[in-house]
C-alpha cells in the first residue's frame, strides 16, 4: 500500500475524505443544527476540534460558539470557515493549538502522543474513534454532556433516530439487493477500490437502506477486493461514493464498471455515484446519508 493511499484512508477514517478545500451542502443546509444556548459554567469555553465529525457534531448541538479552532479538513457547517485551523490527523499544529489556551481538544484516537502532550499542559482531551452509526449516536450524547449541552445533544439524537427510522420503514418488506458500496478508486479505472467490509457506520448505512453487503464475513471497516473478487461477488447494486466531488460522474462510472460486464449490476444499468461530504461523516447527517443510498437501491420506495 504506497503512503498516499494509507493517508487517504486515515482521512476516511476521520470521515473527510477527498475534501479538496471547498465545502459541500446537503439536503438540509444548515438550519437543522440546534440552537445555541448557554453551557453550564464548567463546560469548557474554548474547545479545539481535530475531528471534522465531531465539530460537525459541536455545532448541531449548540456547542458551536464555544469551538475556537477546527481541523485542515472543515468545511460543515459554514461557521468553521473563518475559525483558525490547527491541522488535523497527521499534522496537528501543538504550538498554535495550546497558543489559542483551549480547555478541551478533540482528539482521535490514535493521537496518543498528542494526548499525553496535552495532559501534561493540563489540557482535557476528549477522544474520538469512529465506528458504527450506534457510536455516533453515542459521541452526539457525550459531547452533550461534556460540553454542557445536554438538551442540544438529545434533540440531534432523537432527529437522527427519527430519520433512520423513517427509512428503515420505506424499504421495510423489500427484497434486500447484494449491494457493493465503494468508497474509494483510481480515476478511470478498478484499481485501488476500497469497498465496506461488514463493520462500520457505512455498513450500518446499507442495513438501514435496504441492502445486503457482499461482503457479510469481512469483519472489518473495509476490504480491497480485486476484479476477480469483484466478478465473483456479483454485487446487484454498486454504489461509489465521492464525497468530494462537486457532481456526480455517474458516465465515467459506468465505463469503468462495464469492463466487469457480466455482474448483474453492470447488466441492470445499476451503476450509482453520489456526492457530498455528509456521506463519510460519521455525524448529524447521515440521516441524509442513508437516505442517498436508500433512494440508489429502492428508488420506488421514495
Amino acid at each position: 500500500m504506497t503512503k498516499s493511499t494509507i493517508a487517504f484512508l486515515l482521512v476516511v477514517a476521520l470521515n473527510v475524505a477527498f475534501l479538496q478545500g471547498r465545502p459541500f451542502g446537503h439536503a438540509g443546509g444548515d438550519a437543522g443544527q440546534a440552537a445555541a444556548s448557554q453551557p453550564s459554567p464548567a463546560a469548557p469555553m474554548r474547545i479545539v476540534s481535530l475531528v471534522p465529525a465531531v465539530t460537525e457534531s459541536l455545532f448541531a448541538i449548540g456547542a458551536g460558539p464555544q469551538v475556537v479552532a477546527v481541523s485542515s479538513f472543515d468545511h460543515f457547517p459554514a461557521a468553521v470557515e473563518a475559525l483558525p485551523r490547527v491541522g488535523a490527523l497527521l499534522d496537528p499544529d501543538t504550538e498554535r493549538i495550546l497558543s489559542l489556551r483551549p480547555d478541551l481538544v478533540v482528539v482521535y484516537g490514535s493521537q496518543t502522543d498528542l494526548q499525553a502532550q496535552f495532559a501534561r499542559a493540563g489540557i482535557r482531551t476528549y477522544v474520538y474513534r469512529h465506528g458504527g452509526l450506534a457510536d455516533t449516536l453515542d459521541t452526539i450524547s457525550g459531547l452533550g454532556q461534556v460540553t454542557g449541552q445536554p438538551a442540544g445533544a438529545a434533540r440531534v439524537v432523537t432527529a437522527l433516530r427519527a430519520s433512520l427510522a423513517t427509512i428503515r420503514r420505506r424499504v421495510a418488506g423489500r427484497a434486500r439487493p447484494r449491494t457493493l458500496l465503494v468508497f474509494s478508486r483510481q480515476p478511470g479505472s478498478l484499481r485501488g477500490v476500497y469497498a465496506s467490509g461488514s463493520v462500520g457506520f457505512l455498513h450500518d448505512l446499507l442495513e438501514v437502506a435496504g441492502a445486503t453487503n457482499v461482503f457479510p464475513e469481512f469483519r472489518q471497516e473495509s476490504v480491497q477486493p480485486s476484479q476477480e473478487t469483484l466478478l465473483a461477488r456479483r454485487p446487484d447494486v454498486v454504489v461509489e461514493l465521492q464525497p468530494g466531488a462537486a457532481v456526480a460522474d455517474t458516465n465515467e462510472a459506468r465505463r469503468v464498471w462495464a469492463t466487469l460486464a457480466s455482474i448483474p449490476a453492470v447488466r441492470a444499468n445499476r451503476i450509482h455515484v453520489l456526492t457530498g461530504a455528509h456521506l463519510v461523516t460519521a455525524g448529524p447527517r447521515l440521516g441524509d446519508a442513508a437516505e442517498a443510498i436508500a433512494r440508489a437501491v429502492h428508488p420506488g420506495a421514495f
